[in-house]
């Protein structure tokens, strides 16, 4: 018996021969102790828990922490999350499009990007005010799209190559002077980030950062720093591990995901994260959004497109997948992108908006379903081969669970193991028993599975509501 590979994550070719190798709702995780049994094993997912709703027809658009105080909007209302998990209806806010959000510590500020109709809003807390920004300098350089804020100033990106900013703490005022221009390329300018107090003002094309100078007139000016990657989806930019992540591509390239590394920038996604990047459309590219946190020792960072959310983990530095499974209005089991639509902490939790309806959950690593639906939970790995092109056979196949993990619910739980000579069809689906409750040494092993022509890829299913874990796998291949 040898251990084989199943922690190298999501990384599924255009060609499924050369790599099928599936990571749907499972993360590695690193061990960090020396002489592990596995350097690294794959740990489930977490669950969501259902706290409250604001109604079926309320999908979410975003969600913010002003304060400690989480902000989500559903449907067309701005909702405030208190403590007890019941909802406040702050103010209207219209359309269906994803807001863009951010806040003084004292004034929350909601965008509705979308060119000439877009608007902007302020919500104060105690008394509770909700005011849409009607002053007329706020459109003098053209009609504001995102929103950042930085050194006491909330700062909006337009659709007219400028960018302004407030008066200091005050998003409702605002001078028609102050703005700017990213000069050193003239590619228009799509979306703002913030990082370590240091504003960057990103394009289609090139990305520059800009400092608070103080002084009269307007407050900020070009560093110098110039970056040869531009923004390929507004709501992709996202803060992560004191750096920041982003869809974009330089002139005359496809996009990618690149990430903040000093003066420049590096791509962390993947040959096949590219091609899926490059297979949707430039609209759809415009709606992928982005969302980070941090639970039991994982920092997480997820992009979510139209039929998947890719995440990457930063410690290990690998991806893989998350997807929902839902009952769609025809009462048909779908299987989609995450349903996470926002995500905020608070109060102790990882708080998320949903993609269905007004609900807001929980994350929670020791809940084993999705708001009380099965978390479909798949891991393919790479091909194995003995020679390459040769036969060989497989007379033995373990897969080493965390066992006994059954409960009353799911008294004796199980994972089906397939198998492809091809990566592209599955055959068997055999299931073994992972152990029922106190059942610590129980061995998840699939024999006599016959003469393989040239490479083999495994499969493994597992969507029980229990602790999920895979330490690894051991194979004879002779």
């Amino acid at each position: 018996m040898q251990a084989l590979p199943i922690t190298n994550g999501f990384y599924t070719s255009p060609s499924l021969p050369a790599s099928a190798q599936q990571c749907t709702n499972w993360y590695v995780n690193v061990n960090e102790t020396e002489g592990a049994l596995f350097p690294e094993n794959l740990f489930g997912t977490p669950g969501s828990e259902f706290l409250t709703s604001s109604g079926a027809g309320s999908i979410n658009r975003g969600g913010w922490i002003m304060a400690g105080v989480p902000y989500f909007v559903n449907g067309e209302l701005l909702y405030r999350l208190n403590r007890d998990f019941t909802l406040d209806a702050l103010g209207v806010v219209p359309g269906t499009r994803r807001v863009s959000m951010s806040d003084n510590g004292r004034q929350l500020c909601v965008m509705v990007p979308g060119g000439a109709a877009s608007k902007g809003y302020i919500f104060t807390a105690d008394p509770d005010t909700f005011t849409e920004i009607t002053d007329p300098d706020f459109r003098a350089s053209g009609n504001p799209q995102y929103v950042v804020f930085v050194d006491g100033f909330f700062v909006f990106t337009t659709d007219s190559k400028k960018f302004i900013c407030s008066e200091l703490n005050d998003g409702l005022n605002y001078n028609a002077l102050d703005f700017g221009t990213a000069e050193a390329d003239p590619d228009d300018i799509v979306a703002p980030i913030v990082i370590r107090n240091q504003l960057f003002i990103g394009g289609s094309e090139t990305m520059e950062a800009f400092q608070n100078i103080g002084g009269a007139g307007f407050p900020f000016q070009r560093t110098g720093l110039f970056i040869t990657k531009g923004i390929s989806a507004p709501l992709s930019i996202i803060n992560a591990s004191d750096t920041f992540m982003f869809i974009g591509a330089g002139k005359n390239e496809s996009p990618a995901i690149w990430s903040l590394e000093g003066n420049s920038v590096s791509k962390v996604s993947t040959v096949p994260i590219d091609a899926i990047l490059q297979s949707i459309t430039d609209v759809e590219l415009e709606e992928v959004f982005a969302w980070s946190y941090a639970q039991k020792g994982a920092y997480f960072v997820g992009f979510s497109l139209p039929s998947t959310t890719l995440v990457i983990e930063t410690i290990s530095g690998r991806w893989h997948e998350r997807k929902s499974r839902i009952i769609d209005p025809h009462e048909q089991v779908q299987i989609v992108r995450s349903r996470i639509n926002s995500l905020v902490s608070a109060y102790g939790l990882v708080l998320v908006g949903d993609s269905q309806d007004g609900r807001i959950g929980s994350l929670d690593p020791e809940t084993y379903t999705e708001y009380g639906n099965p978390i479909i939970r798949v891991v393919a790995t790479q091909p194995f081969s003995v020679t390459p092109g040769e036969s060989f056979t497989v007379p033995k196949l373990e897969l080493m669970m965390e066992s006994g993990v059954g409960n009353a619910d799911v008294p004796d739980p199980s994972v089906i193991m397939e198998r492809s000579g091809n990566g592209k069809t599955w055959k068997d689906g055999r299931a073994k028993r992972i152990g029922k409750v106190g059942e610590y040494d129980w061995r998840s092993i699939w024999r006599r599975n016959g003469r393989v022509a040239r490479f083999e890829v495994f499969r493994f299913t597992f969507s029980d509501a229990v602790k999920p874990v895979i330490l690894g796998l051991m194979g004879d291949l002779l």
